[in-house]
């Protein structure tokens, strides 16, 4: 939810160092924590009875039903985000756009030649897919190499991987790729489009988050406090909506907090969070987040574009407008998510589950 109120609040930021809800793009990052600790967590012990490939079919049936939603709902809504900051949609046929929807739905990056709405993004159709791109190639390597390695190897991954985290947020740029991207130095920001940079950012924003949560499986040293539920939360809340660090002239050290909470934070709210008991209201909201965290991620961007789309068409809008239409696209991006989850996403897995990886089992 903080996400889609960062992307809300992006379309009226005048760059990275205004944002408000400022460091929400550091959720991706986090989610990439979350998702190498599950992945450990939940397979780790499997692999004398099961396959690489039935590791890679159970991991689409989790992940894919959503990332073809909310392809198909870019592609609906496509026209409709025709403006000034998208220079490419009045100049796309329709046979192009569905190519693009059929190559979104195989997970495939859209090239920059391909690109049919003038922002680069691997999935023109629905940006955020290119954090899953780089999630499907975690899967990739944990299942071929690193489910593999012992604690110490996977240590020594890590601290090199550690290094990278500080390349890019300290502006090093030891492999000297980062030097386009002055907008956004001394930042993660990046990773999801197809460029010698963008591809260096995205492998960095992988590697560290998702294989120190691995990490955290294995080694299995779990904090456990009262109330964890609240205070992964409090301090979720507090890392993602923290105001941009030293300014203009003092970059660095908002590259140091992003550094920060990326190597030491989001592990440390991970090993809370597994650690602790939820029971009574707070086990039902997490539940709904858990359930509902994904959909929404996938699916709410085809609405900004939207909104991006209409604060371009009408510059003059008054303040109450612009209040009405960004609470109206954060209520119906719940709504959509939900929507999706229970007519769509929990009965295609099922389906795909009894009749695709139970039946291939028995076999």
């Amino acid at each position: 939810m903080i996400v889609v109120g960062f992307h809300l609040f992006e379309t009226y930021s005048k760059g990275p160092a205004s944002q408000i809800l400022n460091h929400g793009y550091l959720a991706v990052d986090f989610f990439f924590v979350l998702s190498g600790f599950v992945i450990g967590y939940a397979y780790d012990d499997r692999w004398n009875r099961m396959s690489i490939k039935d590791f890679f079919k159970r991991r689409i049936v989790r992940l894919h039903p959503m990332v073809i939603m909310g392809t198909l709902l870019g592609a609906l809504f496509f026209y409709f985000g025709d403006c000034s900051a998208f220079s490419l949609i009045s100049q796309t046929p329709w046979w192009l756009m569905i190519l693009i929807m059929l190559l979104g739905f195989t997970m495939i990056p859209t090239l920059p030649s391909l690109d049919i709405r003038g922002w680069s993004e691997t999935n023109p159709l629905n940006g955020p897919t290119w954090s899953l791109m780089w999630e499907y190639l975690a899967n990739i390597l944990y299942a071929v190499f690193i489910r593999h390695f012992s604690k110490t190897l996977l240590i020594i991954f890590v601290a090199f991987a550690a290094f990278l985290t500080l390349n890019l947020t300290l502006n090093w740029d030891v492999f000297g790729v980062l030097s386009t991207r002055q907008y956004a130095a001394y930042t993660v920001i990046g990773g999801w489009n197809i460029t010698p940079d963008q591809i260096c950012i995205g492998i960095t924003r992988l590697l560290y988050p998702f294989f120190m949560g691995l990490l955290l499986s294995r080694i299995n040293k779990l904090i456990k406090i009262r109330a964890g539920f609240w205070w992964c939360s409090i301090l979720i809340v507090i890392l993602l909506v923290m105001p941009r660090i030293g300014g203009e002239h003092n970059m660095w050290m908002n590259g140091l907090y992003e550094a920060l909470c990326i190597l030491i934070m989001f592990p440390l709210i991970v090993s809370i969070g597994a650690g602790s008991n939820v029971t009574g209201k707070s086990a039902a909201l997490c539940k709904f987040s858990g359930q509902i965290s994904y959909p929404l991620y996938i699916t709410h961007y085809p609405l900004i574009y939207m909104q991006i789309a209409w604060a371009k068409n009408h510059p003059n809008a008054s303040t109450g407008e612009i209040v009405c239409l960004c609470i109206s696209i954060f209520i119906l991006s719940i709504a959509i998510a939900y929507a999706c989850l229970k007519l769509y996403d929990l009965p295609i897995r099922d389906w795909l589950k009894k009749h695709w990886l139970m039946k291939q089992s028995t076999k």
